[in-house]
């Protein structure tokens, strides 16, 4: 079985060089800057635009920004998520856009100026740089609030020139109000207003600033006073601890890059609601609201590393909201709870949902280790592991209505990705019953059951060759799933079909084979297992095409979801699956108690070193530093000048840390 597989999925060498030749000659339109952002330097009348998401607690704003024909077009999609609308489902966060141009014209001696941008920058803040008439220099920084509803241009005028020059502001008082039938609190009111306007003297090398502020609220709410600089002043504090916690240090600065923008956007995707705080994946569309996927599985068992009080409260948060769906009918737990926790979507039905919970759940709370937390989630846990069983097949597997992908591809009775799940679950929730004294005949069966669902694993999907999954005849990109959870026993065959003509496409993998349609949660999947079976070699190869792609490319700086669903939209969950790449598969973490990880990293060949610092979880802050010493690697985890561990291991040895 075994030797067919690998004659159908393999890589001739002919197209590892085409695949590679093509990596290596890709252009970029952005590049890196020596402060840790990346620019993009614009010629002369051209033609591009792009969008990138930030947002707040209140507030999320979609940016459309570049130039036609040199000239700068710019409008912005706002999203309240705390302003309801009718009917209250999932997409019920008003949602309004306005173009810049419709704002009102700056004047300068009297004539309309035209905006034409020379440089865009971002580091967390869209900033650009345009000339304007008469030689002026108008720059933009454009950022969220971080607690507010509020969305703020900032803007500086500079007059570089030796000549005085009468500048005009226009007095901008936009608004909109919404209608009052259709807004769960009744009106509305979007409004833009300009922080100075009328006219002002330019001397020789003079600038003055201004703002423009964008906010939303219910319409008889009077608009409190509003800082700019204070709202900068917190924007960019959030960004520099951000970037401080769990750096990883490389050789390669793309990467080094790539990984501290995902961080970034994995954490600011959190929003304060009725329901308390609640991570979302953000992209226009979905707000206020938690999905067992996107939340559960994705981002939080990744927060704790990164430290941020606001993001692990998000996730405990979560994990209540499912919780509140536990009952003696083992009936389902719905996909994802909405409306600020007031009503459910299940529109797919299971979707191997209880797998994420109990996946999630258990490697978040041994990553915390936070025994209150954990004592909390337990139940929860428990529960999805008890659906799972009572989904077991005959053939041993998990059954379900369908995968994450919600029945856009074909997925079986039973599919691969749900039962690797689960099959992780039962081993965290072994390491995690062990932490809280759980009775041991009740760990000792979720081990016996692993080991089954192992088994079972390689019986049912491995036996079908055309699609790896039973009922489904179409090589998936969820194949990569069991090298995420350490089955190996089919990694070879498994990686020469991700990697493949079938799958890999230059934007990642193809969800399915023959398929135009790529979501990038597959590709992070597929390149952390990928590592994790230890082919760093052809893992980064992959990786640095994808992550120059993403953070220099034609839409830059994070991961995305899906094309040509959702238009490559900035989803937050899919920076947290960027940033676990890293984690658990370039340096091997996997939680394993409160204080203790398994841990095996993948130096690449061409690498001396390598570094997580600032590591934030299991109830430490600590670095890990691997260097290369001839044939072994060099290993340090030290905190505080304090030496946890110092050792030389082999190249894909694993060993046990405890701090």
């Amino acid at each position: 079985m075994k030797t067919i597989l690998r004659v159908i999925f393999i890589i001739t060498i002919y197209q590892c060089f085409n695949i590679q030749n093509a990596q290596s000659q890709e252009t970029t339109r952005w590049a890196l800057t020596d402060d840790g952002a990346i620019e993009w330097q614009v010629k002369k009348d051209d033609s591009h635009m792009d969008h990138i998401e930030m947002s707040g607690l209140s507030l999320s704003a979609i940016v459309h920004y570049g130039v036609q024909n040199g000239k700068l077009k710019q409008k912005i999609h706002l999203v309240f998520p705390k302003l309801r609308t009718i009917p209250n489902d999932t997409h019920a966060s008003l949602a309004h856009e306005i173009d810049y141009e419709g704002l009102g014209q700056i004047r300068v001696n009297g004539q309309i100026i035209t905006e034409e941008p020379e440089e865009f920058y971002i580091k967390g803040i869209l900033c650009y740089q345009s000339k304007a008439t008469e030689g002026l220099v108008i720059k933009h920084k454009l950022f969220p609030s971080t607690d507010k509803a509020l969305f703020i241009d900032k803007i500086e005028i500079i007059n570089p020139t030796k000549q005085t020059i009468n500048v005009e502001l226009p007095k901008i008082n936009y608004f909109y109000t919404t209608d009052a039938d259709k807004g769960v609190d009744g009106a509305y009111c979007i409004k833009v207003v300009s922080s100075k306007h009328g006219y002002y003297k330019l001397n020789a090398l003079e600038s003055f600033d201004y703002s423009l502020i964008y906010s939303g609220q219910n319409e008889n709410t009077e608009v409190a006073y509003v800082s700019p600089n204070y709202e900068l002043k917190k924007r960019k504090k959030l960004i520099k601890e951000t970037f401080s916690d769990l750096v990883f240090e490389s050789p390669d600065e793309i990467l080094n890059r790539a990984f501290a923008f995902a961080k970034l956007r994995a954490v600011e995707s959190i929003f304060d609601t009725k329901g308390g705080l609640m991570h979302a994946p953000g992209g226009g569309r979905y707000y206020a609201a938690i999905w067992t996927n996107d939340q559960a599985e994705y981002a939080n068992p990744f927060f704790p590393f990164l430290g941020n009080i606001t993001a692990n409260e998000s996730a405990m948060n979560s994990f209540r909201h499912f919780a509140r769906f536990m009952n003696t009918e083992y009936n389902p737990i719905p996909s994802s709870i909405i409306a600020e926790g007031t009503d459910i979507w299940n529109g797919a039905g299971d979707r191997g949902d209880m797998a994420m919970i109990a996946y999630g759940g258990s490697r978040f709370a041994l990553a915390c280790g936070n025994e209150k937390y954990a004592r909390e989630l337990w139940p929860l846990i428990e529960w999805c592991l008890e659906y799972c069983r009572r989904k077991v097949n005959k053939e041993g597997v998990v059954s379900s209505d369908s995968d994450e992908l919600e029945g856009r591809f074909p997925a079986g009775k039973a599919n691969l990705n749900t039962s690797s799940l689960y099959y992780d679950a039962l081993i965290s929730a072994v390491y995690l019953g062990k932490e809280l004294n759980i009775e041991q005949n009740i760990l000792d069966n979720y081990q016996s059951q692993s080991m089954e669902i192992e088994k079972s694993i390689e019986d049912y999907f491995g036996r079908n060759i055309s699609g790896y999954e039973k009922g489904n005849d179409v090589l998936r990109a969820w194949i990569c799933t069991p090298l995420t959870v350490n089955i190996f026993n089919r990694s070879k065959g498994t990686i020469d079909a991700l990697f493949s003509h079938k799958l890999w496409t230059e934007d990642g993998l193809a969800s399915a084979s023959g398929s135009i349609t790529f979501w990038d949660i597959a590709t992070l999947y597929a390149l952390r297992g990928v590592f994790a079976a230890g082919e760093t070699k052809q893992a980064m190869s992959f990786l640095l095409h994808y992550s120059k792609r993403r953070l220099l490319g034609e839409h830059v700086p994070y991961p995305v979801e899906a094309y040509p669903e959702g238009n490559q939209r900035h989803l937050s969950a899919e920076s947290a699956l960027y940033c676990r790449i890293f984690t658990e598969g370039i340096f091997g973490i996997r939680p394993i108690g409160f204080n203790t990880f398994s841990f095996s990293p993948k130096l690449p060949e061409n690498w001396d070193s390598m570094a997580l610092r600032n590591i934030k979880a299991f109830n430490h802050s600590f670095d890990i530093e691997v260097h290369r010493k001839k044939d072994k690697l060099s290993i340090k985890v030290l905190s505080n000048n304090e030496i946890f561990l110092e050792r030389l291991i082999d190249h894909n040895e694993i060993i046990k840390i405890e701090l």
